[in-house]
């Protein structure tokens, strides 16, 4: 009976899962990010920091218990050299996993678990500080109340230039003399391009009377080519008739 373990089994014995598991803690030790499936990465995340917290205690005894699950003398330096220094001041979370999404063939769900930077956070955003936070909630308390007055204040009317005079029935002789070089303007054009519409009309109409023309003068041509052969055809059989 498995008795409440948290752990899975994965389809294997277990001395198949623990191999498998030594082999996945030394290559993420070895090269600090690999891709495998999210329960392996699950079940690898507590044992490779469990090894990292051997080599910051140091000593011969967790070197050798370290060396119980890493497979390679070399990353078993690494670790109690390298990566306990690297960790010194960070009290756990060396680890960080990543899911990819689904993997092409048996649809299982895919991850990357890496070591994180010494001074990054293990996949959640650093908190923001007592203080700013209170600016911050402080500023959009004020920008709302602006709002608010903006919205009850009735709205102002668009103000005039200075220089432009107010417009009144005084004012509608001088306006109507300066529109009218404005109209005349207006008509020109639109008289220019009637003009331009008729011009173009009437070429278009000269060359579709040039094409008929055309065509007629070759229909005309084809019915006397046509009576012609039919005035000699009759007059053969004329002949042969005669000699007969």
């Amino acid at each position: 009976m498995r008795h409440r373990v948290k752990a899975g089994t994965l389809g294997r014995s277990a001395p198949h899962r623990t191999a498998m598991y030594r082999n996945l803690v030394t290559s993420l030790l070895e090269h600090e990010r690999i891709r495998t499936t999210d329960a392996k990465a699950k079940g690898v995340r507590s044992l490779a920091e469990k090894m990292i917290t051997l080599g910051k205690r140091g000593g011969l005894h967790a070197r050798r218990r370290a060396l119980r699950v890493i497979r390679r003398r070399e990353v078993a330096a690494k670790v109690f050299d390298d990566l306990a220094e690297r960790y010194r001041d960070r009290p756990g979370g060396y680890t960080r996993i990543v899911k990819l999404g689904m993997r092409p063939g048996d649809a299982a769900s895919m991850s990357i678990i890496e070591l994180v930077e010494p001074g990054a956070s293990a996949g959640r955003a650093p908190k923001a500080d007592p203080a700013g936070g209170a600016k911050t909630s402080a500023k959009r308390a004020v920008g709302k109340a602006a709002a608010k007055l903006a919205r009850k204040a009735p709205a102002k009317p668009a103000r005039k230039p200075a220089d432009e005079p107010a417009r009144g029935a005084a004012d509608k002789p001088a306006r109507k003399a300066a529109d009218k070089p404005k109209a005349a303007k207006a008509t020109k054009k639109k008289a220019t391009g009637k003009a331009a519409a008729k011009e173009k009309a009437e070429k278009a109409g000269k060359k579709t009377s040039k094409k008929t023309a055309a065509k007629k003068g070759s229909e005309s041509a084809a019915k006397k080519k046509a009576a012609s052969k039919a005035a000699a055809a009759k007059k053969k059989a004329a002949r042969r008739k005669k000699t007969d």
